[in-house]
């Protein structure tokens, strides 16, 4: 078998430093930074990256550079903790806000840091637990078949050695100089971090360009392909479906605007013509395309699931070995068992037994849906918010139908989705780092005891990082839009009140079922139609970036990915320092001196802005900056 064949770095009879006092440190200390940057992007822009391969660089530029330890083992902990922080972020920030909105509508209560910290940390638990049982069938028999990319990635950057600090000063540099940049443009507003034009000329529609590091980052990592299909859903939406409503309906009020679209394009242009219907359409688009991928995904699943406990009925691998032991089958069904029976029982918790049961079903195909796709297409392209939509579809209808309705029902619900949709953002993350470890010979379970680590000192601090970015600005505001969270309200509403405004719903979906009959896919699109064009076309732009270093002539095969990992590292570094520097000004926001708060009170675009001009002309300056930085990354690697 080719599992036998396999060597990894460290041998299994070999015991180096790995779980020790300092990479849990370390590791819990990256875990809340990319757990907080994350949450600013995913909110901001609908999506958030693996932090999985910047935890690995820094890890080696700290470990091996500052402190001169050499065990490569320990720094794999360090980002296998590190990186479980982004992922519990992301499952979360795509559902709780609902209840911070519903909460300002006075629907229901507000939900309070330990409820928050509770459903997010039995979510990631169950994620964790639900992917060991995996880890034989798809880590290890299906090694040299599923790829794995970030995990691949991880083991190169801690075998290159004494390539981390060159690496790690990368990164740092991408983190400082978007620190910077974040700064300039949404604390002392010297130029406006949105660039928006209004085409009176061809009425409905509207063109623009956030131009924030994040977005840049975003579109290189996952590249120029996944970036046009975003950007192609944007251009249906604003170039063809709002200028047919505006040409068409402009004498008439459509369901749900009160005014007619005429008077819509008069108030508020482009932005009431998209909040007031693309982003149902889009909605609806999402929630077919979780559907379709959860349908396509069954067969996988099932012989997932056959495989999985095929090998545990066996004994697995040989648990002799250092490099087989995983946390027992015993211990993964009762803590399963534990914590959804924690979950219906205590109070905090809005799950009921039948939302239990639907969490635990749910739960474990997810979670294998989520393995195994990030092994075929990576985490950052891994499609947990369309998983999310379709279970909250099932759970909404389900617990209707039992009765559950109105606040109890609508809270219920978003919990559900919530753990949902943090099991499959952990699995996924918890099979990278599986995977990472698998090629470097670590302890699978000292790497389960690291994963759970990094989620409960997450599951800490998102609650925290939830109320103070509310606080600032509001979610479902400009600055934090919250999207996804949105789309999960609205479709929760319109299933419990049925008054969703289903022919926008429809268009929606059939958008979807045309593109999945291209053989297209369809959740990129999707998130293209929902989320506004000035978004979708800073990450082109990105994407651009990355299409043009990509299709350079090089030396060699080697350069060419020298050069291109490079940029990853320096994007990720763009994608973390807008993200803390977000955080930053948060906390800015609400602090009071007098009537205004300190973020009022540093803002310069009073007295002095560069204007739209200025902010396409920085951005066009830090789209370059990629490429002197990945060029510069290449040039090292090669000395």
């Amino acid at each position: 078998m080719e599992e036998k064949k396999f060597q990894p770095f460290v041998p299994a009879d070999k015991v180096v430093p790995e779980f020790t006092a300092f990479s849990i440190i370390l590791g819990a200390l990256l875990a809340v930074i990319f757990g907080a940057a994350n949450a600013y992007l995913g909110l901001r822009v609908g999506m958030t990256v693996s932090a999985s391969i910047p935890a690995a660089v820094i890890s080696m530029g700290i470990i091996r550079k500052i402190f001169k330890r050499d065990s490569i083992l320990e720094n794999n902990v360090v980002q296998t903790i590190g990186s479980a922080g982004e992922s519990l972020a992301a499952g979360a920030i795509f559902t709780i806000p609902a209840l911070f909105m519903w909460a300002a509508e006075g629907i229901c209560d507000m939900p309070s840091m330990v409820e928050i910290g509770l459903i997010t940390l039995c979510g990631g638990v169950l994620g964790i637990m639900m992917m060991i049982p995996l880890r034989d069938a798809l880590i290890v028999k299906e090694h040299g078949v599923l790829g794995y990319p970030e995990g691949q990635a991880c083991a190169e950057v801690l075998m290159a050695g004494e390539e981390g600090g060159e690496k790690s000063t990368i990164v740092f540099s991408g983190l400082g100089i978007a620190a910077v940049y974040k700064f300039i443009t949404d604390g002392l507003k010297i130029f406006p971090s949105e660039v928006d034009y209004t085409i009176h000329a061809y009425k409905g529609s509207g063109a623009g360009v956030d131009v924030l590091p994040a977005l840049a980052g975003v579109g290189y990592i996952c590249g120029p392909r996944v970036s046009s299909y975003m950007f192609a859903g944007s251009t249906i939406a604003w170039f063809v479906i709002m200028p047919l409503i505006a040409l068409f309906g402009s004498d008439l009020v459509i369901y749900p605007a009160t005014a007619t679209v005429a008077e819509l394009w008069a108030d508020g242009g482009t932005w009431s013509l998209w909040s007031t219907f693309i982003r149902y359409i889009g909605a609806g688009a999402l929630a077919a395309g979780g559907i379709i991928s959860l349908v396509k995904s069954l067969p996988m699943i099932v012989g997932a699931f056959k495989a999985a406990f095929k090998d545990y009925g066996k004994g697995g691998q040989d648990s002799s070995l250092r490099t087989n032991q995983n946390i027992s089958m015993k211990v993964v069904l009762i803590t399963c068992l534990i914590v959804a029976l924690f979950m219906w029982l205590y109070p905090s918790i809005p799950v009921s037994p039948l939302g239990a049961i639907i969490i635990l079903i749910f739960g474990f195909f997810c979670a294998t849906v989520s393995s195994r796709m990030v092994g075929l297409i990576g985490s950052s392209n891994n499609p947990v918010s369309g998983m999310a939509i379709a279970t909250l579809l099932i759970a909404t209808i389900l617990l209707k139908a039992s009765g559950s309705t109105g606040a109890a029902g609508m809270t219920g619900a978003i919990a559900i989705g919530s753990v949902i949709c943090i099991i499959a953002a952990i699995a996924g993350d918890t099979s990278q780092d599986l995977k990472t470890g698998f090629l470097l010979g670590a302890t699978p379970k000292k790497q389960q005891y690291g994963e759970l680590i990094g989620v409960v000192v997450s599951a800490i601090a998102i609650g925290a990082i939830m109320y103070l970015l509310n606080a600032a600005w509001g979610f479902g505001s400009e600055e934090l839009g919250a999207p996804q969270a949105m789309m999960m309200k609205m479709v929760i509403e319109g299933v419990m009140g049925g008054n969703l405004p289903w022919s926008l719903v429809f268009i929606g979906v059939f958008i979807a079922v045309v593109i999945e009959i291209l053989g297209l896919p369809v959740l990129p699109i999707a998130i293209g139609v929902y989320l506004p064009f000035h978004l979708n076309a800073g990450i082109m732009c990105g994407g651009l970036v990355r299409w043009f270093l990509e299709k350079r002539k090089y030396s060699s095969e080697k350069a060419k990915n020298d050069c291109v990992q490079s940029g990853v590292l320096y994007t990720s570094g763009l994608i973390a320092g807008e993200g803390i520097v977000g955080i930053i000004l948060a906390v800015l926001a609400v602090i009071k001196v007098g009537d205004a708060n300190v973020g009022e009170l540093i803002n310069l675009s009073e007295k002095f802005s560069l204007g739209n001009i200025g902010g396409l002309m920085a951005f066009a300056l830090l789209l370059a900056s990629i490429i002197l930085f990945a060029n510069r990354g290449a040039k090292a690697s090669k000395n």
